[in-house]
C-alpha cells in the first residue's frame, strides 16, 4: 500500500496595503489637472478684471485706474455722456456705417463663395490661398495708397466711401468662412432646383442661402464686430465731426497731458458695447442650428 502524501500548506495571502495618501493626492494626473485649472484661472482673471474695473468705474465719481469699489455709487457718469453730441450721434453713425458695410460684405461674400464651392477648377485653391493671404495684411500698411486713391475719386469724408473700404477689408475672411459653410449644403438640393427650371441665382437665393442660416449669422456677427471696433479707418477717412462713429469719438475722453476722465470713459464704453451684445443675443439661437434638410428632398 502506497504511503499517503502529506497535504500541501496553503499560501498565506499577502496583506493588502492601501496606497500612500500623499502619492494618491499628488499623482501626475492630478498635478496636470491642477496646472490646467491654474492656467485657466489666470486667463479668466485677464478677462474678468478689466470688465470688473469697467463696471465699477462707471458708477464711481472719482474713478482711477485702480480696481476698487466706489465709496458712493452714482450715475453721474452716465448722465454726463448721455447726450446727443457724445453718444447718440456717434452711435447712429456707427450703426449706419457698420450696418451698411456688413450687408455689403455678406452679399459679396455669398456671390464670391458660390463658384468657389460648386465649381471645380485648378485656380480655386490658389485663389483661396490668395484670399487667405490678404487677411494677414495689416490695414495700416495699405492706408496711405488707399487715402491717395480716395482723394482722387473724391470719397474722403463720405460715409459711403468709408463703408465701402470697411466692407472690402473684411471681405477676404468673409469669403473664406462663407465658402466653408456653403460646402455643407448638399449639391443634390441645388440639382433638384435646376430640374424644376431654377437658375443658378435662384438656387443660391432660394435653396442654398436659406439652408445656411447659421453660417450667414456667423459671418454677419464677425464682420459687424470687427467693423464696430475699427478706429483707424474712420479716423483717417472721415474728417467732419458730425460723421465720426463712436469708435473715434471715444478718443475725446483722452485729454491733454495724460488727463483721462475714467468714469465717463467707462460709462461710454458700456453704452458702446451694448449694440454688439444685443445683436449677439437676438440672433444667438441661429448659431446652434444646423441645415434644415428634413423634407427638402422628395421621394
Amino acid at each position: 500500500m502506497s504511503a499517503l502524501s502529506a497535504p500541501t500548506a496553503r499560501p498565506r495571502p499577502r496583506p493588502h496595503h492601501p496606497p500612500h495618501t500623499s502619492r494618491r493626492l499628488w499623482s501626475p494626473r492630478l498635478r496636470r489637472r491642477l496646472a490646467a485649472d491654474a492656467a485657466l484661472l489666470v486667463v479668466a482673471a485677464a478677462f474678468v478684471l478689466p470688465l470688473a474695473w469697467l463696471v465699477l468705474a462707471s458708477v464711481d465719481g472719482e474713478a482711477t485706474l485702480r480696481l476698487s469699489a466706489p465709496g458712493s455709487p452714482t450715475l453721474d457718469n452716465f448722465s454726463a455722456v448721455w447726450t446727443d453730441e457724445i453718444t447718440f450721434t456717434p452711435m447712429l453713425n456707427s450703426l449706419l456705417l457698420c450696418g451698411g458695410a456688413t450687408v455689403l460684405t455678406v452679399a459679396c461674400a455669398a456671390l464670391a463663395a458660390y463658384p468657389l464651392s460648386r465649381f471645380r477648377s485648378r485656380v480655386v485653391r490658389p485663389y483661396l490661398l490668395t484670399v487667405l493671404f490678404t487677411t494677414c495684411l495689416p490695414i495700416t500698411a495699405i492706408m496711405v495708397p488707399v487715402y491717395g486713391l480716395f482723394v482722387q475719386v473724391d470719397l474722403v469724408d463720405t460715409m459711403s466711401g468709408t463703408a465701402l473700404f470697411l466692407a472690402a477689408s473684411q471681405l477676404p475672411f468673409a469669403i473664406w468662412l462663407m465658402k466653408n459653410f456653403m460646402d455643407g449644403v448638399p449639391v443634390i438640393l441645388e440639382e433638384a432646383a435646376w430640374t424644376d427650371g431654377a437658375s443658378w441665382l435662384q438656387s443660391l437665393t432660394r435653396v442654398i442661402l436659406p439652408l445656411m442660416g447659421p453660417g450667414i449669422t456667423v459671418v454677419m456677427i464677425y464682420s459687424f464686430i470687427m467693423m464696430w471696433g475699427n478706429f483707424f479707418v474712420p479716423f483717417m477717412l472721415l474728417l467732419s465731426p458730425e460723421q465720426l462713429p463712436a469708435s473715434v469719438s471715444i478718443f475725446t475722453f483722452f485729454g491733454n497731458y495724460g488727463q483721462v476722465v475714467y468714469g465717463q470713459l467707462a460709462a461710454f464704453s458700456i453704452l458702446y458695447s451694448t449694440p454688439v451684445i444685443l445683436l449677439y443675443v437676438l440672433i444667438s439661437r441661429r448659431l446652434g442650428g444646423g441645415f434644415a434638410l428634413g423634407g427638402a428632398v422628395k421621394g
